[in-house]
């Protein structure tokens, strides 16, 4: 795959990256559940965490990488549950295709009604991205709450909404394996989970950075 914008700037740093890669692929061992797309955004959680496991945690809509790099394509949003998951993306990459990346986690009416309404800041974040039109097309990423991804899954169900993929990957004890079964029983909404309690906003980032790379090699050259 011959990227330039999404990896790494410097030959020394792809070459890096590269042999890591093929460290990975030569330890892993067999991955035949994942088309060759799906593994190229499960070996990069696997170089984010140093987690092998990640090699058949990681489960896929199969409309998954297909509709997220569309998105990116077309420069639709990413809204994040958090802002690691913003301050983890590139930068570069994400302008070089006109992606805007948002979160309300912080947002001083997001923590009035949390208060106000006894729910937490990942809900009435979402709400708000909602209420602002930036869920309908686009990427929501969730590595960090698992009542964000509930509540995504409860607008897809109750209001209709229609992202173009959820990257629902919340770690955690309460609720985030539950919140990613979920997700998963939707069926008409693109998704990509890892089962169970392990997850995290390094995770969500890596699929972006996978996503970017698969959308630059998809463009005219």
């Amino acid at each position: 795959m011959n990227t330039t914008v999404t990896e790494q700037i410097t030959q020394a740093g792809r070459q890096i990256e590269q042999d890591s890669f093929a460290i990975i692929d030569r330890e892993a061992g067999p991955h035949v559940a994942y088309t060759a797309e799906q593994w190229s955004l499960v070996r990069r959680m696997i170089h984010a965490t140093g987690d092998f496991e990640f090699n058949g945690l990681t489960q896929f809509h199969p409309q998954a990488v297909s509709a997220g790099t569309a998105a990116i394509l077309a420069g639709k949003p990413v809204v994040a549950d958090v802002e690691m998951i913003c301050v983890g993306v590139s930068r570069p990459r994400l302008s070089h295709f006109g992606v805007r990346m948002h979160q309300f986690i912080r947002d001083e009416e997001v923590i009035a009604k949390a208060h106000s309404e006894k729910t937490t800041r990942a809900v009435q974040a979402m709400r708000k991205a909602r209420a602002q039109g930036l869920l309908n097309g686009a990427i929501v990423a969730v590595g960090n709450a698992p009542t964000a991804l509930l509540e995504v899954v409860r607008q897809v169900r109750e209001e209709s909404l229609r992202p173009a993929l959820t990257i629902g990957m919340p770690v955690g004890f309460v609720s985030a394996a539950e919140s990613k079964t979920a997700l998963a029983e939707v069926a008409d909404v693109p998704w990509i989970i890892t089962d169970g309690r392990k997850g995290g906003s390094t995770l969500v980032v890596a699929v972006l950075h996978a996503l970017l790379a698969l959308a630059e090699a998809r463009q005219p050259r």
